[in-house]
């Protein structure tokens, strides 16, 4: 298993990019935008989306140098169109002009259709918070990407649609709450299979609605489901995944969950920014955010090797130890990359 350096990691995922169709600046901002991802943790998120990506722009799916077009607009709200372009680079822009209409609205939110996958959804709370801001990002799989049935059910319905929510204010960093609402995001058993393992117990279920680990049952015909998060209590995870898809869907004038549906591609998503200044005032709540934050802590830890866990404390170690270790790939994720590398004509590291 190969460990990279980051820095190496980002131009090999943006050489890859580029000779794969996107332009400079969109292969800059994905490339970023993954190799962050696999810094936190979330490799479901990182750089093993590269050939996938580039599958897509060379079947003509994903629009290489595509903006935001605003469809309508408001002082505290936008809808966007992605035009199918790069998800990462469609958010951004969208990111920026809520930040700004955010400082002197209190409240900006916008929503996105047609964009190809949008990556990680901390990404854009780390962006807000970076400026001072609150945020919720909420997101579907444009009616497609069915992976997830009904509580009782065995034939997919929903995508495993992750909520994120983002303050700034901690000790170490912004507190980022960020997961999809199944008990495991579709990456992760997407990793597991390119990597041939197999996906922990409790997780997945096969055709016929029995436990598997068999990562390939996902995508057979008929396909096998990843369960709704919350074990015993999983009606909490569907419902919160059905309430997502009804958001993302239909406020942003892209689709809900549909029959027989393309290919998945991409996401709709709901972006909500707040401004605490134009709230109780940014000083109050960082007051109360750092006095929550020192009281939670503070609970005796039933094992002292284990201390209390908040929200975006995995993602700030993980990104400890690999900004000074490398980054780990598992050996099928990183031959897919270097043989994507030679059919590209790109040097792998």
């Amino acid at each position: 298993m190969p460990q990279i350096d980051a820095d190496l990691l980002r131009t090999f995922a943006a050489q890859l990019l580029e000779a794969g169709g996107a332009t400079p600046h969109d292969a800059e901002i994905v490339s970023e935008s993954l190799v962050q991802a696999n810094l936190r943790g979330h490799d479901s998120h990182g750089v093993m989306r590269i050939p996938s990506y580039l599958e897509n722009v060379k079947n003509g799916r994903i629009k290489p140098g595509k903006s935001l077009e605003v469809i309508t607009e408001a002082p505290g709200t936008i809808v966007g169109d992605g035009g199918w372009g790069f998800g990462q680079v469609i958010s951004h822009e969208l990111m920026d002009r809520l930040i700004e209409k955010a400082a002197t609205q209190g409240v900006a939110s916008g929503t996105l259709r047609r964009t190809a996958h949008i990556g990680r959804l901390g990404e854009y709370a780390e962006l807000a918070a970076s400026n001072n801001m609150a945020s919720m990002v909420i997101a579907n799989t444009h009616g497609a990407a069915h992976r997830v049935a009904p509580v009782g059910a065995k034939a997919p319905r929903l995508g495993t649609n992750p909520i994120c929510m983002g303050m700034p204010g901690g000790e170490h960093g912004p507190f980022v709450l960020d997961f999809g609402t199944s008990a495991t995001a579709e990456g992760k058993v997407r990793v597991k299979r390119i990597a041939g393992e197999q996906v922990p117990p409790g997780l997945i279920l096969d055709a016929e609605g029995n436990p598997s680990t068999d990562p390939h049952v996902i995508y057979g015909d008929p396909p096998g489901t990843i369960l709704p998060m919350g074990g015993n209590q999983a009606y909490k995870g569907f419902g919160l995944a059905y309430m997502i898809e009804m958001f993302s869907g239909g406020l942003s004038a892209g689709q809900c969950s549909f029959p027989d549906p393309p290919p998945p591609l991409g996401n709709c998503a709901l972006f909500v920014l707040f401004n605490p200044e134009l709230f109780g005032g940014f000083d109050h709540m960082s007051q109360e955010v750092s006095q929550l934050e020192r009281y939670v802590r503070s609970s005796p830890a039933i094992d002292p090797e284990k201390p209390v866990t908040l929200p975006g404390d995995p993602e700030l170690r993980t990104l400890a130890t690999r900004s000074e270790s490398g980054i780990p790939l598992d050996d099928g994720n990183w031959k897919a990359l270097t043989d994507l590398a030679t059919e590209l004509g790109v040097e792998s590291p």
